[in-house]
């Protein structure tokens, strides 16, 4: 099956896909491309893993959280309160 492009613009992509990719055609670069779009596609994180994946790498960063700290008794120090 032959690949038709009507679009000159799509045509001009096409073209410049298979410079770069160095294809000897055409339907390969666009094969090439649109395997590569879905593989991309398809390893997306929704907002919600890429926050959660943030948010780990902050914490390893910050250590352990000392969950009897007492900000208050904290600040007071600070201001010789």
């Amino acid at each position: 099956m032959s690949l038709y492009i009507r679009d000159d613009k799509v045509d001009e992509l096409a073209n410049e896909v298979m410079r770069r990719l160095g294809t000897k055609t055409k339907t390969e670069a666009v094969r090439v491309a649109l395997e590569n779009e879905l593989k991309r596609a398809g390893e997306e994180m929704s907002l919600e893993e890429r926050v959660k994946h943030l948010q780990d790498r902050i914490a390893a960063r910050m250590g352990p959280h000392a969950a009897d700290f007492d900000e208050k008794a904290y600040m007071d120090e600070m201001w010789e309160s």
